[in-house]
């Protein structure tokens, strides 16, 4: 025989239920079956909702009552044919009446113990398993209705009643001894005391009826029917990649579901894991997924099997000098949390006896203090025993295996890998069999540690890496464009899976936790949200993504002052924007402080020669032991584009426009024209090096004019280029009269820094940069009399964003 058994949502409407028919049908061809249901989906919140309001004198229990009557006779309508809905109908309308007596005695004393709830709930599978027995007549299957009130016996205590084996193995067996029927349905959770009261058998009540029979009838195996394919390594509703379990230990079937797998409720699968009866974890929607398959040794040989987790927790710390040493503690505390009825979920204690610290639910937190602080007053007046510390909002995650103890540094990857991830571990509990780690963190960091832990135990080492990207103008378009070409090739090739989270421009920002399309982001961009920096830091550190980048493309100094914020919720930054690294020296300081302390990486290759390798190049130098002395550099690429197209036919105010237009100076070219940009750039190149540097301390030779440098405005500025022509005509007219080109030229040299333009001789690296290119020699201890020279493309959308792009894979690679 077999023993099925559906839960709520399996028979929560007409459709479902035919569904499981059809399941029944099929099983039931081969042998014997007992199908053990459920309530109709929601409806026994409905019936306590009901009980509740009539409890407190509400008349609107009787919509409750109207929704139950009219959910159940829709029901009966839609399975039951014509010509025998009346007897049907009459049957549940009769149990209706019944539940509205009882109601209706509720509202009169205004009282509902638990005895008369459990007579109100009872309702529920009692009304569901008479339709689906007479739905499966109806389909021509050998079934009968049994009430399992007639086969379980409990004690009196209502609403989570305890078992009479004894007496219930005799009835189940007497029954299924004589039944002759192929199927047999029976109301899961019910039953009744020995003296006759209707009792339930309490959460997870229904699996509890199946098991029950299962083991009272040695059937083959226990079928659970629910809503999902199986037990899963994780939650697959916080974790996306996680997948069902093909199979697993009675043990760690147990220890999942006590943390928080709801497919199962431990204590209820006790009498089948006793006579070592296999249970398989089915899907109604997906009759053919293979599930679950729970018996007492796995085949899998994955020392890991899932990772789960329990939320809302609260951490209870009992500490005091006057503990150490003193028998008793432990046990005076949770004799006082027992005579609460309040559950611990977890146990930690230091092996100096200074403190004990447990995990409870938050909603205990209250009951828990009063009868600790009454329990150990006398310890708190003498100051032997510290006020209670509470600290909510908290959840327990653990991992789960037996074969966890064969395998050595699992513990280790599992504390290294949240540590990493920035998740912080408040505290930790193994037992010797080392069946579960568990562990306690912060309530808000439940998805970013589930998903780091499932990629780590379960997942092919693709490390996920989630972009929140501020600026899609030339460069971040750009960004997005390879981003999109590369995906596949990072993901096959790296193990590296990027997705784009949001996006904003000037106006607007957009926000998909699954990913952004990077087909449509246009589109999708201009019919987001209205932009609000505020509002997107909120949304990035609520979403608590591991492996989070912020990612700015643009120029603007508001931007740049939020890289603070964002390394402190251990989101790393790369940027392109020079100004938070050419700041005050104090603030470079701070953010690379930031970036170690909280784990998140700040990079800003882009700051000097766009994409060419010039600050990485810089790092390994000083990593290595080396010393700078000394950096000459060509480091605009603007302004070497200028100079290399400017000559005696072209003008000074034409090759500027024609750079505008081609991308190569910003929007306002005096950002470029000024040597600001440069100074910039020469001021990380020297703090990168090891030099305290300010930016009002570098020297600026600069080629403008005085009414280029007091103009007001873009139009204005470039009016002045016209102006003057006959002074840029000059500085080109001295160069060539010298046989020398014109760089604009930064210089760092003992400890100092200048940038201005000089004429280049012939013999000179510098003369022969052509186009927008960057060059940069570095004097070193080791390259004192030959630099190292790196040069190549310093300007342009392309480059720039090839060298963000470099910077974030090099987060992924870490």
């Amino acid at each position: 025989m077999k023993v099925l058994k559906f839960g709520g949502s399996s028979v929560a409407s007409s459709e479902n239920i035919n569904k499981v028919i059809q399941i029944v049908k099929e099983a039931s061809k081969s042998t014997k079956v007992a199908v053990v249901v459920s309530a109709l989906g929601g409806i026994t919140d409905v019936l306590l909702e009901a009980g509740n309001l009539a409890c407190n004198s509400n008349i609107s229990y009787k919509n409750k009552l109207q929704l139950i009557e009219e959910r159940h006779l829709q029901v009966v309508r839609e399975l039951i044919p014509v010509n025998n809905q009346s007897s049907v109908l009459g049957f549940v309308k009769n149990l209706l009446n019944k539940l509205e007596s009882t109601l209706e005695g509720v509202f009169l004393i205004n009282e509902l113990s638990n005895k008369t709830s459990d007579k109100i709930v009872s309702f529920g599978e009692l009304l569901s398993s008479y339709i689906i027995a007479e739905a499966l007549k109806s389909n021509q299957l050998d079934a009968v209705l049994k009430n399992s009130q007639e086969l379980i016996i409990t004690n009196e205590n209502f609403s989570n009643a305890s078992v009479h084996f004894e007496k219930t193995n005799v009835l189940i067996e007497s029954f299924f001894k004589v039944n002759e029927h192929s199927i047999v349905v029976l109301p899961g959770f019910v039953a009744l005391t020995e003296k006759g009261e209707v009792s339930t058998l309490g959460r997870g009540g229904s699996d509890y009826t199946a098991a029950l029979i299962t083991a009272a009838t040695k059937a083959s195996i226990l079928e659970i029917w629910t809503d999902v394919s199986g037990m899963y390594t994780a939650n697959p509703k916080i974790v996306k990649q996680a997948f069902p379990i093909k199979d697993i230990s009675y043990q760690e079937a147990m220890e999942l579901s006590h943390f928080g797998a709801k497919v199962l409720y431990p204590p209820t699968i006790q009498p089948v894991l006793e006579k070592e009866i296999p249970i398989v974890i089915k899907n109604t929607f997906d009759a053919n997924a293979e599930g679950t398959f729970i018996a007492k040794v796995s085949s899998n040989k994955n020392p890991i099997k899932g990772i789960s987790h329990i939320e809302n927790m609260a951490l209870i710390t009992l500490e005091g000098s006057g503990m150490i040493g003193i028998p008793g503690f432990s046990k005076r505390l949770f004799d006082s949390l027992s005579q609460e009825k309040i559950n611990v979920s977890l146990i930690t204690q230091a092996s100096s006896e200074h403190s004990i610290c447990i995990a409870i639910e938050n909603s205990d937190t209250e009951k828990a203090k009063l009868a600790i602080d009454t329990e150990f007053s006398y310890e708190i007046e003498q100051r032997k025993v510290d006020p209670l510390i509470i600290e909510k909002n908290n959840a327990i995650i653990a991992l789960v295996g037996d074969n966890m103890k064969s395998h050595q540094g699992i513990s280790g990857k599992m504390f290294s890998t949240l540590g990493k991830n920035n998740v912080n571990i408040r505290a930790i509990a193994q037992g010797a069999s080392e069946k579960n780690i568990s562990a306690v963190i912060a309530h808000k960091d439940i998805k970013k540690a589930l998903n780091t832990l499932h990629s780590v135990f379960f997942e092919d080492q693709t490390k996920q890496l989630n972009l929140f990207v501020v600026g899609v103008g030339n460069v971040g378009a750009k960004l997005l464009l390879q981003i999109k070409n590369q995906q596949e090739y990072l993901l096959e090739n790296l193990k590296i899976q990027l997705r784009v989270v949001a996006l904003t421009n000037s106006k607007k920002m957009l926000f998909n936790e699954d990913g952004i399309d990077l087909e449509n982001w246009k589109l999708s961009l201009d019919n987001g949200e209205n932009l609000d920096m505020d509002l997107f830091h909120t949304k990035v550190t609520e979403l608590n993504f591991r492996n989070s980048i912020f990612v700015d493309n643009t120029a603007n100094d508001q931007i740049a002052g939020l890289y603070a914020s964002y390394l402190k919720e251990s989101v790393s930054v790369v940027t392109c924007n020079k100004i938070a690294c050419s700041s005050n020296y104090s603030n470079y300081l701070y953010l690379k402080e930031l970036a170690r302390e909280y784990d998140a990486p700040f990079l800003f290759e882009t700051n000097v020669g766009a994409g060419l390798p010039i600050i990485d190049t810089l790092k390994n130098l000083i990593a290595s032991g080396d010393k700078v002395t000394k950096i000459q550099a060509v480091l605009s690429g603007s302004l070497n584009f200028i100079f290399n197209n400017f000559n005696a036919e072209t003008s000074f105010y034409e090759v500027v426009k024609q750079a505008g237009v081609e991308g190569y100076t910003e929007p306002d070219p005096r950002i470029d024209l000024s040597g600001v940009d440069v100074m910039r750039k020469i001021l990380i190149l020297a703090r990168e090096s090891g030099t305290e540097l300010e930016l009002d301390a570098i020297s600026n030779n600069s080629f403008l004019p005085q009414s280029s440098l007091k103009s007001s405005s873009v139009s204005e500025f470039l009016e002045t280029l016209k102006s003057e022509a006959i002074h840029f005509d000059n500085l080109y007219k001295n160069a060539s009269a010298n046989n020398c080109r014109l760089k604009f030229v930064a210089e760092f040299d003992n400890g100092k820094a200048k940038v201005g333009l000089q004429e280049i001789p012939s013999d000179h690296p510098f003369f022969n940069l052509e186009g927008k290119d960057n060059i940069v020699l570095f004097y070193t201890n080791r390259y004192s009399e030959q630099p190292l020279i790196i040069k190549g493309a310093g300007a342009g959308a392309d480059v720039t964003a090839s060298g963000l792009f470099a910077d974030i894979i090099r987060i992924g690679n870490n």
